[in-house]
């Protein structure tokens, strides 16, 4: 079989299965396998497959038609224009966590970061990130033990090892209670647990639940966050974290919250219009 009717056959292969963009997902699979780019596919459409790599890519595609998320079968996701390993141990990043980091750094920006850090840090792509961009020691915290192996991977791959301290905790349980940050990032759980279910099947079966639910109300750990990261961020330290797009006031309240000593709150629309940054600088009586 030829590259272009190969491609045709599990375009329509994967359109029957329901996966969005059935022809991008078939080409970067046949490109993963085969090593050649997007315009040798193109150039090279009348070469022949040889049975090997045809065999394989019909794994594949048979794989991808059963819902497993492109990433996991590829081993990778870009994010950051960067190229990070992934695994069924970690959430995908995905685009509105970029919007996160951008919201952070733009903050950041003139500032004196001399320690950030990085909870719920799954893939590490935002201690990543911050290690590059603010050229100072990260520390990323995760519960899941399967999840910083990936991370550790991507900070080594990276070049950030020296910067990026990995930390198995329930949240700020394991940490030094006197290290302070000047900037805590967080793209923790907020899914509500009966809507996990109703989701895509590529997040819903194949993504891990511990980085997904939120609790009854997705709030659970949001709320551990905001309460805690008072203690740990120095007076003028800014916590940022990644919240649902139906979360807006919620957050917003639990940070305005006469008890807390948060100010500056604010909650920031994605590139799509939807709340998707809650922002909250520590403000201490003095």
């Amino acid at each position: 079989m030829r590259i272009d009717e190969l491609l045709t056959v599990a375009t329509r292969q994967l359109e029957q299965a329901g996966v969005d963009n059935p022809a991008l997902d078939a080409r970067l699979l046949l490109q993963h396998l085969s090593a050649m780019t997007r315009s040798e596919l193109v150039l090279h459409g009348d070469r022949a497959v040889d049975s090997s790599l045809l065999n394989q890519y019909c794994q594949l595609v048979e794989q991808r038609g059963q819902r497993i998320p492109l990433q996991h079968l590829i081993g990778s996701q870009e994010f950051w224009s960067l190229d990070f390993i992934v695994s069924p141990a970690v959430l995908i990043p995905r685009p509105e966590t970029e919007f996160l980091l951008e919201q952070a750094l733009t903050i950041c920006v003139g500032s004196r970061i001399e320690h950030a850090l990085d909870m719920c840090t799954g893939s590490g792509v935002i201690a990543v990130v911050l290690a590059r961009e603010l050229a100072c020691p990260v520390t990323a915290v995760d519960l899941s033990e399967a999840a910083l192996a990936v991370a550790a991977t991507n900070v080594a791959c990276h070049n950030v090892a020296d910067r990026v301290d990995l930390v198995c905790s329930d949240l700020f349980a394991g940490l030094n209670p006197r290290q302070q940050y000047d900037l805590i990032v967080s793209n923790p759980p907020y899914v509500v647990d009966g809507e996990i279910e109703g989701l895509e099947p590529e997040v819903a079966r194949f993504e891990p639940r511990l980085a997904l639910s939120g609790g009854t109300g997705g709030l659970d750990c949001i709320a551990r966050i905001a309460v805690a990261a008072e203690s740990f961020l120095r007076p003028g330290g800014w916590l940022f974290l990644e919240i649902g797009a139906d979360q807006k006031e919620a957050v917003r309240a639990l940070l305005a919250a006469p008890e807390r000593r948060y100010g500056d709150v604010a909650v920031l629309d994605d590139w799509a219009g939807r709340a998707r940054v809650a922002q909250a600088r520590y403000t201490p009586v003095v």
